[in-house]
């Protein structure tokens, strides 16, 4: 390769965050690039798990009054710093599909000038359309799609909201936060957006990019854990304005008072719907706390190092084998590299996998890798690139074991 081992690991000697690696339970022989899917576990989460376990075997339901009940605000709290946001405007609830739904009608809800179509993003992570078809069937609005290719401005006429992702989970783009919301909002639209691919690999600013609306999930870059619940923010000068649709009593002014009709509470409560898990907050929770250590603009110098060591070990093999880049340049782009091999791609990856190098694929023909700065060093980096030289140049990822799908890809 064109990188010597050498200059990786005198990069890790340099690192700010080395330290940070031995905080995770990294299986033993494991290069591991797929925290934009599935993020490792915290050693911390563990313990905190086993600790709320034996909460609900001694306490029982008074567990509840111990700091199970306000976990989704708390941790919201905890949360708000890494996406550039106040204490009060972030809550952790449910998943980003509900979330979604929420955000539309609560958005829509407020809208008196007409307007009737939302718009979904061409090309993106698929349920962020699925649930905004879903909803404009049941609330009478229209649904479009912006073309992959298309320019914002150019259809934004009768929008009232936009769904967009900060980082494009396929090619991992990074779109331009601060323009783009001051665009939509120029139209006299809203716009909200989806950090699946952004919370924790790189700086977000909400508050200071004029952001209202936004939806994130933790399992991933965040290492809440396999089906940790998601985030939603709204500013706060937007949070009392009307009902959201999915009006489960959490999210009530007063709960507990089991009053007939629904009244929605008058903060970031009113996005919360019914009861939470308790285990699945505490795991969250363990990581939520490094992530308060973290210096975001830290990680992100090491996210952009590690991805451009990779596509820098791999430039001449791609080129020989027809493997395309497309990733987008340093500035422009997340904290993954993407490769396409349309015929090749998911065998690929299974090679791969068989070696303990872990990515993953996605139809069609895309091999994602993610850098995760926490638990990635150099030298993990500059090794995966050499199994991928290695599987690619033998030839081993034509075996047949290598063809068969599995059911999750």
């Amino acid at each position: 390769m064109s990188v010597s081992l050498d200059h990786a690991r005198d990069l890790d000697r340099q690192d700010p965050l080395a330290g940070f690696k031995r905080r995770f339970a990294l299986p033993e022989g494991v290069l591991y690039l797929d925290g934009n899917s599935l993020g490792a576990q915290p050693v911390a989460a563990r313990e905190a798990v086993g600790e709320t376990l034996d909460q609900w075997r001694d306490e029982l339901i008074k567990g509840w009054n111990q700091g199970w009940f306000d976990a989704p605000e708390r941790l919201g709290d905890r949360l708000a710093p890494v996406i550039g946001a106040a204490d009060g405007e972030v809550v952790i609830t449910d998943n980003i599909t509900l979330n979604l739904f929420k955000l539309l009608g609560y958005i829509t809800g407020r809208c008196g000038d007409g307007r009737r179509v939302v718009l979904s993003e061409g090309g993106n992570f698929p349920t962020d359309g699925y649930i905004a078809q879903g909803f404009c069937r049941v609330s009478g609005h229209a649904h479009r799609f912006l073309p992959e290719d298309g320019e914002l401005a150019e259809h934004l006429e009768g929008v009232a909201v936009v769904v967009l992702s900060q980082v494009h989970y396929r090619t991992g783009r990074l779109r331009d936060m601060v323009a783009t919301t001051r665009l939509v909002h120029a139209h006299g639209a809203e716009v909200i957006w989806d950090l699946a691919h952004s919370a924790g690999a790189l700086p977000v600013d909400l508050n200071g990019s004029g952001v209202r609306y936004a939806v994130g999930c933790t399992y991933k870059y965040l290492n809440g854990g396999p089906g940790a619940p998601a985030f939603l923010y709204v500013r706060r000068d937007h949070q009392d304005g009307g009902w959201q649709p999915l009006s489960g009593w959490h999210g009530h002014a007063a709960p507990f008072a089991f009053e007939p009709d629904y009244a929605p509470a008058g903060d970031i409560t009113r996005f919360r719907t019914g009861t939470h898990s308790a285990l699945a907050y505490r795991a969250l929770e363990a990581s939520l706390a490094m992530w308060a250590e973290v210096d975001m603009q830290a990680l992100r110098d090491k996210s952009l190092a590690m991805s451009e060591l990779f596509r820098e070990c791999l430039a001449d093999l791609l080129d020989a084998h027809g493997i395309e880049d497309i990733t987008p340049a340093p500035a422009a782009r997340g904290s993954q590299v993407s490769l396409v091999d349309t015929e090749s791609g998911y065998a690929i990856v299974q090679a791969l996998i068989a070696r303990g190098v872990i990515g993953d694929y996605r139809e069609p023909g895309l091999m994602r890798f993610g850098f995760t700065p926490l638990y990635l060093s150099f030298e993990d980096v500059w090794q995966a690139a050499r199994h991928f030289r290695e599987v690619v140049e033998s030839g081993a990822y034509r075996e047949p074991r290598f063809q068969v799908r599995a059911a999750v890809t």
